[in-house]
Parts: C-alpha cells; sequence; structure tokens
C-alpha cells in the first residue's frame, strides 16, 4: 500500500535490505548512471522516502527507482500516486499544519522554497533560477532555523549543479549571490538542534563552493576564490573534513586556471590531506589528478605522471558509499579530460587528443556543458597537434552546443583554438569554421 504523508513507507525500507542509507543512495547513484540519469542521492534523501516525507519521486528519481526494481511499479515501491501529491487536488486534500504527525513544524514560505528548488529539471535556467530568489528573500529568514531551511539551502545545491550541467555558469551565477547571502544569515540566526546546525554549515559551504564554481566558469576568477575561501573558513569552523576537501579540490582547480600551478599543487596535496580518513577513492583519484595537473603547468613530467598513477589506482578501486553527493559528475569522461589537460600542458597535444577524444565520446549527452568543454579540449588539442580540419570539426560541433550552453570558460578555449587555426583558413573546413566561429 502506498504511504499517507509522513507514515513510514516500509516498503521502501524492505528493498533496502542489510544496506546502510549511504550505501543504498551510492546504489541509486550507481543505478542512474548505467541508464544515463542524474540524481543527487544521500543517506539523507533515502531518509526522507523510507520516513513518508517523499510521498512520490520526481519523475528522474521514479526512472532510476524502477530500473533498480524490475517489474515493480511505483505503489509497490510504498509511493502514492502522482496525482495524489501534485496539482490542486493534492492542495485541496492536503491537512492543515496543525494536523501533520511531523515532530517539526515547518513554515509555509520554507516548504514553498523546498518545492521551488526541487522543480523538474527540465525547467528552462530563466525559470528555474528565478526560483533561487526565494532563498534570497531576507523576510524568509526565521528567528531559529530549522529542518525546512536547512533542507531548502541542500536543494538549492542541488538545482544549481542540475542547471550547471546542462547550461553551464554565466546565466546562474548572478542569480546566486543573494541565497547564498541567505544561507549564511540562517548560519548566523542558529538552529533549533545540532544536528540542524551542522546540516546548515554543510550546505552553506557546499553552496559557497557552488557558486564559486559558477564564478570560475564564468571567468570571475577573484569572484570564485573569495567563495571558495569561504567555504573552507566555513568547513574549518566545522570540522567538516569532506567540505574542506571539496574546497582545496576547486582552489586547486582555480590556481591551476590563474597560472599559479605551485599554489595549485599545494591546494591539492591540502585536500588530499583532508580526504584520506574519510574512505572515498574517487575522491583520492580526483584529487590526485587535481595534483597532477599542478605538476603539468611547472611542467615537472615526472611528479605529473606519478600523480596520474595514483589516480588512475584510485579510479579502479571503484566508487563507494563515502563518495561525496558533489562527485556524482567525476566518472571515466572526467578523467580523461583532466588527463588530457595535463598533457596539452606538458606540450604533448597528440597525446593530450586522445584522451579528450575519449572523454567526448564516453561523456552522457545528459551533460550538456561537460559534452561541450571536452569536445572544446579535443578541438584544441587537435589544432596545436596538426590535425586542423579534424579540429574544424570538433569546433563545429562545440558551436552547436553554445547553443544551450553558456559558459565563459569554453567560449575562451574555443577562441584560442581560432587563433592557432588561422594560419589553416585556406582548408575549407577550416574557413567555414571561423566564419562561424566570428559571427557567433
Amino acid at each position: 500500500m502506498a504511504a499517507s504523508p509522513h507514515s513510514p513507507n516500509s516498503s521502501f525500507r524492505r528493498l533496502r535490505g542489510a544496506h546502510s542509507p549511504a550505501e543504498f543512495a551510492a546504489l541509486v547513484r550507481r543505478a542512474a548512471r548505467e541508464i544515463g540519469e542524474t540524481v543527487s542521492c544521500d543517506a539523507r534523501y533515502i531518509g526522507r522516502v523510507e520516513s513518508g516525507e517523499i510521498r512520490c519521486p520526481n519523475y528522474a528519481y521514479e526512472r532510476v527507482f524502477l530500473h533498480m526494481f524490475p517489474g515493480r511499479t511505483l505503489a509497490d515501491l510504498g509511493f502514492s500516486p502522482r496525482e495524489a501529491v501534485r496539482g490542486r487536488a493534492a492542495q485541496r486534500s492536503r491537512p492543515a499544519p496543525a494536523t501533520l504527525t511531523h515532530p517539526i513544524h515547518r513554515p509555509k514560505e520554507s516548504d514553498v522554497l523546498r518545492r521551488a528548488f526541487m522543480a523538474g529539471g527540465s525547467a528552462t535556467v530563466a525559470a528555474a533560477t528565478l526560483s533561487l530568489t526565494l532563498l534570497g528573500d531576507s523576510r524568509r529568514i526565521p528567528s531559529r532555523a530549522g529542518e525546512a531551511e536547512a533542507a531548502a539551502v541542500e536543494d538549492a545545491v542541488r538545482q544549481i549543479r542540475l542547471l550547471d550541467d546542462r547550461h553551464g555558469a554565466d546565466a546562474l551565477y548572478r542569480r546566486t549571490a543573494q541565497p547564498l547571502r541567505t544561507a549564511y544569515a540562517l548560519l548566523d540566526a542558529g538552529a533549533t538542534r545540532q544536528s540542524t546546525e551542522d546540516r546548515l554549515h554543510a550546505g552553506a559551504g557546499e553552496l559557497a563552493v557552488s557558486v564559486g564554481w559558477l564564478a570560475h566558469d564564468s571567468g570571475r576568477f577573484e569572484d570564485a576564490r573569495s567563495h571558495y575561501a569561504e567555504a573552507l573558513a566555513t568547513a574549518r569552523v566545522a570540522g567538516d573534513a569532506g567540505l574542506e576537501a571539496h574546497a582545496f579540490s576547486n582552489m586547486a582547480f582555480l590556481a591551476r586556471d590563474c597560472g599559479r600551478p605551485r599554489e595549485s599543487v599545494r591546494a591539492a596535496q591540502a585536500g588530499l590531506r583532508a580526504a584520506r580518513p574519510l574512505g572515498s577513492p574517487r575522491l583520492l583519484a580526483l584529487l590526485a589528478l587535481r595534483e597532477a595537473g599542478g605538476w603539468s603547468g611547472l611542467g615537472d613530467r615526472r611528479a605529473c605522471e606519478e600523480a596520474l598513477t595514483r589516480a588512475h589506482a584510485e579510479f579502479a578501486r571503484g566508487a563507494g558509499a563515502a563518495d561525496p553527493e558533489w562527485m556524482s559528475f567525476f566518472g571515466e569522461a572526467e578523467l580523461e579530460f583532466l588527463e588530457a589537460r595535463c598533457w596539452a600542458a606538458l606540450g604533448e597535444y597528440a597525446r593530450a587528443a586522445r584522451h579528450a577524444r575519449r572523454a567526448s565520446d564516453l561523456q552522457d549527452p545528459h551533460f550538456a556543458r561537460n559534452v561541450a568543454l571536452y569536445t572544446a579540449e579535443l578541438a584544441d588539442d587537435l589544432a596545436r597537434a596538426g590535425a586542423p580540419d579534424e579540429a574544424a570539426w570538433a569546433g563545429g560541433r562545440v558551436l552547436d552546443l553554445l547553443a544551450e550552453v553558456q559558459s565563459t570558460r569554453i567560449r575562451s578555449m574555443l577562441a584560442g583554438t581560432a587563433r592557432t587555426l588561422v594560419p589553416h583558413q585556406r582548408s575549407p573546413r577550416v574557413g567555414a569554421f571561423l566564419t562561424r566561429h566570428a559571427q557567433v
């Protein structure tokens, strides 16, 4: 039988079996990758399902769950029909707040926030980023933050990541400054219980990293540096090693892009020290790749190769329950891309192009921003490796994707490729690409 509001979903709990919530969340994320879907599932989400708080999953989770348990329906999994929890009928039948059996009172405006941030992934950038202003409304800050406010911050982070994967950073960054301020205002207001305050620290820090990434990807490096530093400070105040490792990972990435390779190495190594006790080989792999990127920028081939070897060894250990939620982007395609950048920095462009091609081929089309990014890397590597026609073809593919992806970083990469190809403009394919690029 489907679960009623706030009654435990015992059917779903039985399906979890002996797995811990974190282990089961990892299985959900793995199943999502198998079908090319994107979900940000963690132990808290599993808990919300099993408690009955989530009466019906969104469409992405529905596809994943039905893939995991073939032959079963949503009702078999303990969920209510979608029409019973959404739309006007659901609004008419929803009990008044005083009748809810959930132990924590959730203010109406906080429920609005949570629904807004969990809107379907098919929303346009304009509509979805408009929902971020709800968290940015200072009138919504309570005297003490509760579970609903913590959930709103967490869902804001997920929504930003989802939109960035599909559309790039440029259209999002300016929409997120006020929500970030509000998240820290909630943190400053204090929470009703320690567990909520811990969630707020983690959520505000992850939001700072996400906003920093939007600044980073849209070419606002000083803004990105400030946001990453804010996330790092939050991590250290809260004693959150996972957040600290995330902040250092992004700081290493930024330092490399800013032309400070030694700083990149040091930040990556600091991230590795924070990450080792967490038990996530994939996180260690990513940080080793960040370190390799710094060494390649310094021209130290031996140190770069040693870091790449460590990265591959950790990656080969596979995904695990301890992998952070934010690492859903890090798969084989991203590993190939980051290695391609290392070889390009060392001047081995043909080798870099082979890795960039694999990254582009492996990447799920659902992640439009990453497809564009990897293909832009491929175009630049091919151009520098002496394959102008192939580079022009790859560059044209990126131009196709830029109709839906807004990323200053990708546009800058493509502009560099165009400059490299100018001496070959008499080639019909190169000339057509250069003309089209100039028009864009």
